[in-house]
């Protein structure tokens, strides 16, 4: 397969496991709404976020939406890694200090690589990312997620159009369209693959199919028309070879001998009744069948080309913020509309899903889960993490407030949000564990240490929970000893038992089917 490669490419391969798991503060002053919700809205740098949310959420999350940078040459990057090689300090310093240079585009895959890679850690295996882009970066990102996810899991180039109308002052093209670029952790292989992403359907009410019109104004509603004849012949099919009389001219109407009507003179004549028969405006034409787009049984499958009327457009967005914000300034020159959210998720994300977007900006991510949860009675949780203090305290937070305000409940209860910070991690800088982590944060660390899996409850000293039919336990403070083993909760199965040191003989331990490990004291490398 072909690969992309870049300045820097080595140095970020691994980035992402050298960093360490940093640890989420919730700040009660800045949350809304109850201890129950499970929304969180993090500020701070979106990499280590990620990173922090892996132990609590990895394999969870079902679907992904960003926006990052586009990299289109102003931007001032706040996204660089802290990536200690001298390679990287040197071309940081040398290569890249120059935005207009070229080398921002190595700069911008450095950027990606890590975050591209944690967001596949923490997607479900039946989950899908959904990256909005522009033309800028989009030949790179589809490289890039090609490395990062596999080109089998590819699963479309949705092209938004994201302009009303055209720019007369553009100094090419006017360029009127964003790409939404859609990945799944693991893509279905055919129409009857279950293990891989399941794609919803969008509801036929919802349809932005331009056969569906209502020339007559039926109150049915929209409807198109279908061919009154099937591919049967006379001969094989005599009781549909009859003529059918058109009301207007009084004419017969025969079918053709190699394909007859669809229809049996008695359902003819109850389409009829029924008003199901279309003879074309002029009333003269050949009979077609009406079919309302009200009536279909199943959704519609989502296509690749989404209109502004179908999923909005940046005017709409800017007019959603002014209409929250009072007309307060909030200057986002392209915000993403709620409705551009909302259909991602109403292909990607069921009502119990959790949703993910780790470039939030103004938040309209967690406005498009609240609306959804409201519209349907779904259980939705989002998970934002927005790195410029200010937007995320000023903008996002004070958006979904307002959201949760107008949404009261989210399925759950009362809708709402964690405010949360990244703290001090579990390890400091030279990878030895900090003074009396609280148990929670180390069991955590412990049991995704053991498993890769998030802890699935709530941490209960000493046993967290089983691993198929293996039994977990922390032993916070002290050794294990005779006594303490003795004292265990008991499980008929085999034992890991993390505690700082072992008194017990390995006789002692087989006895018990127990496996001894150490509570990690330092942070080891990958």
């Amino acid at each position: 397969m072909p690969t992309l490669d870049w300045i820097g490419k080595r140095a970020v391969l691994d980035h992402h496991r050298r960093l360490p798991f940093p640890l989420l503060r919730r700040l009660a002053d800045r949350s809304v709404g109850g201890s129950a919700c499970g929304n969180l809205l993090i500020e701070g740098d979106n990499l280590l976020a990620l990173k922090a949310l892996l132990p609590h959420y990895a394999g969870k999350v079902h679907c992904v939406y960003i926006d990052p940078p586009y990299n289109r040459g102003g931007e001032t990057w706040v996204y660089n890694d802290a990536v200690n090689s001298p390679e990287m300090r040197a071309w940081l310093g040398a290569v890249v200090g120059d935005p207009a240079d070229l080398s921002r585009h190595d700069k911008w895959l450095c950027m990606m690589y890590p975050r591209l890679v944690l967001l596949r850690e923490l997607l479900a295996e039946n989950g899908a990312i959904f990256v909005s882009i522009d033309d800028t970066e989009a030949h790179h990102l589809r490289m890039l997620l090609d490395e990062v996810f596999g080109p089998r899991n590819f699963i479309a180039n949705v092209v938004w159009q994201k302009k009303p109308s055209p720019q007369n002052d553009a100094v090419n093209l006017s360029d009127t369209h964003d790409h939404v670029i859609a990945y799944a952790k693991r893509a279905r292989r055919s129409r009857d693959d279950t293990r891989g992403w399941r794609r919803l359907l969008l509801p036929r009410s919802d349809t932005q199919d331009a056969r569906y019109a209502n020339p007559d104004n039926d109150p049915r509603g929209s409807w198109t028309s279908a061919d009154y004849t099937c591919n049967k012949s006379a001969a094989e099919r005599p009781n549909l070879y009859y003529p059918i009389v058109n009301p207007t001219t009084g004419g017969e109407i025969w079918p053709s001998p190699r394909r007859v009507w669809a229809f049996d003179p008695q359902a003819h004549d109850q389409n009829v009744r029924e008003g199901r028969v279309w003879w074309g405006k002029s009333g003269t034409g050949r009979p077609r069948l009406k079919k309302f787009l009200a009536e279909g049984r199943q959704g519609v499958v989502p296509s690749t080309w989404w209109t502004r009327q179908f999923a909005g457009d940046n005017q709409e967005a800017r007019r959603e913020l002014r209409a929250l914000f009072a007309r307060e300034a909030t200057d986002f020159r392209t915000p993403k509309p709620v409705r551009l959210l909302r259909r991602i998720l109403q292909i990607a994300a069921d009502a119990d899903a959790i949703v993910l977007d780790s470039f939030a900006g103004s938040g309209t991510t967690g406005h498009a889960v609240l609306a959804a949860n409201q519209a349907d009675g779904g259980r939705r949780r989002f998970l934002l993490v927005e790195q410029h203090p200010d937007v995320c305290r000023n903008v996002a937070a004070r958006r979904l407030a307002k959201v949760a305000a107008c949404c009261p409940h989210d399925g759950q209860g009362p809708a709402g949000f964690h405010y949360c910070t990244l703290a001090d991690p579990l390890f400091d800088p030279t990878g030895a564990i900090r003074p009396a982590p609280a148990f929670a944060d180390l069991a955590a660390h412990v049991w995704f240490a053991e498993t890769g899996r998030p802890l699935p409850d709530p941490a209960a000293a000493p046993l967290l929970g089983c691993r198929g039919d293996t039994a977990i336990y922390l032993l916070r403070d002290g050794a294990l000893t005779d006594a303490a083993l003795a004292c265990l909760p008991p499980h008929d199965g085999p034992r890991v038992i993390y505690a700082a040191a072992c008194d017990v003989s390995p006789a002692g331990l087989g006895r018990h089917r127990a496996v001894f490990k150490p509570i990690p004291r330092r942070l080891e490398p990958p």
